[in-house]
């Protein structure tokens, strides 16, 4: 599938409060939990907790929320299929999509079971 500039558009005007829940009853359903789902969400980004919940509450945007993040440099790790697009073929010109396909392909990945230090490409 390729990405267009109205889904790149509409992702970016959707809110993370309005989805971070479902990340948290994914991961919860399959026996994680939610302060490794934090972990994956700060590794990615660079928001500790405090950080996390201010953007939770002030509704951000995904585009102001990976606008203010600082991607991990081992980001671009991150491979596969999530949602029918393979992640490492979105192109530059959408590069939020792409991070929040990193972040639901992390997701995934923590629901799944994958080890932590797996999930972290360290």
């Amino acid at each position: 599938m390729q990405v267009t500039a109205e889904k790149n558009d509409k992702i970016a005007q959707m809110t993370f409060a309005s989805v971070y829940p479902h990340y948290v009853t994914k991961v919860e359903k399959k026996g994680r939990t939610k302060e490794e789902l934090h972990q994956v969400i700060e590794w990615l980004t660079g928001f500790d907790e405090a950080t996390l919940q201010n953007l939770i509450a002030e509704k951000a945007t995904f585009g102001t929320f990976f606008e203010k993040a600082t991607i991990h440099p081992n980001a671009q790790m991150i491979k596969g299929v999530i949602c029918g697009y393979r992640i490492e073929d979105i192109a530059d010109e959408f590069a939020l999509y792409r991070q929040v396909r990193y972040l639901d392909k992390l997701v995934d990945e923590l629901a799944k079971g994958k080890k932590m230090e797996k999930i972290l490409r360290e």
